[in-house]
């Protein structure tokens, strides 16, 4: 009798059990093919789940905010809390530890996303990834533009960054409700798009909402990621990245550049290919001898078939999207607005920039970017894609809320302005989910990859 033999693949693993009738007979095979890694969809479903969670967190907030509890709810945010080594100490108040802190991890997960665009992913060949990144560049530069238009030589023009975001949980959770009458071309459309965004809105970060460099720190910061960059092909444990992480994030903080720069740095730097290759795992001697001791060193085999970016992100993904961007959130979108100043909000040019850079400036920004690509056959709209699949991405991308939030908070703090602003994200990102729904909501696409738990590996048709 053949003994079974288990074999593993990356993405999936598969079981593979062998049974031999008797000793002449040819063997009969049954596979089962379990689930385990799948990128794509494992990113794409759990960031339409966590949009909901994040809309649950915001509407929270805003009650709190406005309730008769609302003094607690400022107060806690500004609970200063403390961590320090002898005389060296950093005090930050608990929103500021969620901003600064917590949101890293976001920030990682959002650089392991970027490496595996960049490599695996849509954006890995520049023909491919053309429309998307067409689509985002244009989604940037037109609220910009409006924001800026609106409120130049006052004292909102530092926000221009604020309506270039566009926040890929909250629209993978309208797409999501939408079924099948969204085109699986959509949603890789919109996280390829989101991805370029992303790399988009760190560089604004980095390079205009920094200010007062002290470059001593900044050398420690780069120190602790060249020892990263030269160690990663040889350590394999994450203890030690952990540590120059930290480092990293202390470095970057005391330099006064935004510290969840070190996430994103950290997560592209993750190799994105696997330390041993399937064929080097066999589990004979488990088969044979099934003790644990076996067991976990044919786990552990298997593990390194898998690429540190795609087990990071499987990893790291639900805590970022159920627990760190919801905290966000409920940090950030509650706004006290008294009734006697809804007024005073609408009238400031800030609010206003706000609202039309996300809701006119994206809409028009992707629509017209993406179709100019097609009509300079720069890219071509795969089969049965209309413009208005196109139009109701471009009003979709409007949705800006978690980065929109995060920028609103470097470029304003705690000043009024800085209200406003929020509520102009909070408004806009309704006004977006709204009119991009009722864009795309008349047509119905037959795609049974559409929203069924297993879209193929990323291929945006260009």
């Amino acid at each position: 009798m053949t003994l079974p033999r288990l074999l593993f693949r990356t993405p999936t693993v598969r079981y593979c059990t062998t049974v031999a009738l008797n000793d002449t007979s040819p063997p009969i095979v049954q596979t089962v093919n379990n689930k385990l890694i799948r990128p794509l969809s494992d990113f794409l479903h759990k960031e339409a789940s966590a949009g909901i969670l994040l809309v649950l967190a915001a509407s929270a907030a805003m009650i709190w905010a406005n309730s008769p509890w609302s003094d607690s709810y400022f107060d806690l945010l500004s609970t200063d809390a403390f961590v320090g080594i002898g005389d060296f100490e950093i005090e930050l108040n608990i929103k500021e530890w969620i901003n600064d802190a917590a949101m890293v991890l976001f920030f990682f997960v959002v650089g392991l996303e970027i490496k595996r665009e960049l490599t695996q992913g849509e954006l890995r060949d520049p023909r491919q990834a053309a429309l998307p990144i067409i689509a985002a560049i244009g989604g940037m530069i037109v609220p910009a533009v409006i924001f800026t238009v609106l409120n130049a030589g006052g004292e909102g023009q530092d926000g221009w960054g604020i309506p270039m975001a566009t926040d890929i949980a909250i629209v993978m959770g309208v797409v999501a409700l939408m079924g099948t009458r969204a085109p699986s071309w959509l949603k890789l459309f919109l996280l390829a798009l989101a991805i370029v965004d992303d790399i988009g809105a760190i560089m604004v970060i980095a390079v205009f909402y920094s200010e007062g460099v002290s470059f001593e720190w900044l050398a420690i910061a780069i120190g602790a990621v060249a020892v990263a960059a030269v160690s990663r092909s040889t350590l394999k444990s994450i203890g030690p990245y952990m540590v120059l992480g930290a480092i990293c994030w202390l470095g970057l903080h005391q330099a006064h550049i935004h510290p969840t720069l070190a996430g994103v740095v950290f997560g592209m730097m993750a190799p994105v290919h696997p330390f041993r290759s399937t064929a080097l795992v066999d589990a004979d001697e488990l088969a044979q001898q099934p003790t644990v001791t076996n067991a976990l060193r044919v786990s552990s085999q298997a593990r390194d078939t898998v690429s540190i970016v795609e087990w990071l992100e499987h990893k790291l993904h639900p805590y970022s999207a159920f627990l760190v961007v919801p905290i966000f959130a409920l940090a950030n979108a509650g706004i006290r607005i008294p009734a006697s100043e809804v007024g005073d909000a609408f009238s400031n040019p800030v609010t206003w920039g706000v609202i039309l850079g996300l809701v006119v400036g994206k809409a028009i920004g992707i629509t017209t970017f993406t179709l100019g690509a097609v009509a300079l056959k720069v890219g071509t709209l795969p089969a049965g894609v209309t413009p208005r699949y196109v139009m109701g991405a471009g009003a979709l991308g409007g949705i800006g809320f978690t980065v929109s939030l995060f920028v609103t908070e470097l470029a304003f703090g705690e000043e009024v302005v800085g209200t406003d602003a929020r509520l102009g994200v909070l408004i806009a990102s309704l006004l977006a989910a709204a009119i991009g729904t009722a864009v795309l909501i008349p047509g119905r696409v037959l795609d049974d990859r559409s929203m069924d738990g297993h879209l193929p590996e990323p291929h945006v048709p260009v």
